[in-house]
């Protein structure tokens, strides 16, 4: 049990929502926040920061029959201020070998950019991103070299994302 900010009533992690921590929160953050918490999807967590509710610590796993299979990546997302209208931002934090995503965790996909919409929710965020993990795409890179290696060789390049996997990702 903890003290909810602002009151003397306490309150355990799962009933969070009913502390006031949410009042200024938004409706539809709020409410996004919750689904995450109550129905994970597979493979995916993430949960939100006590000091910063528009900052999430997000655990991907990596996709079977993937490169990054067996692995457990850490990312973090944070909702800008005119969440929902602007897109969420999205980084790994685990090093990862993969053409989409460059060495600092920056991710190229679309609807982290032109491809956004407002009835997009984090979920779809995750869950294109886990998907991602399956289907690399050298032919919209983000890591140039990398792309050009899994052109060139894509059974060298996925041997490659397995050694990083086993190296920087197995385990949390």
């Amino acid at each position: 049990m903890r003290i909810c900010p602002g009151g003397s009533s306490s309150c355990m992690l799962e009933s969070w929502w009913s502390c006031g921590r949410m009042a200024n929160f938004g409706a539809t953050r709020a409410g996004e926040t919750q689904r995450l918490l109550s129905e994970p999807a597979p493979g995916i967590s993430a949960s939100p920061s006590e000091e910063n509710l528009r900052y999430f610590n997000v655990m991907i796993l990596g996709p079977s029959q993937s490169p990054y299979e067996g692995g457990v990546f850490k990312l973090e997302l944070f909702l800008p201020e005119e969440y929902p209208m602007a897109a969420p931002k999205v980084r790994f934090l685990t090093k990862i070998y993969h053409p989409n995503i460059d060495k600092l965790g920056r991710i190229c996909l679309d609807i982290l950019k032109d491809k956004w919409s407002p009835a997009l929710q984090i979920r779809t965020v995750l869950l294109s991103i886990q998907a991602l993990l399956s289907a690399p795409n050298p032919d919209d890179p983000l890591a140039e070299n990398i792309a050009k290696h899994w052109k060139s060789n894509e059974q060298e390049a996925v041997e490659t994302a397995r050694e990083w996997t086993r190296s920087y990702a197995s385990g949390v």
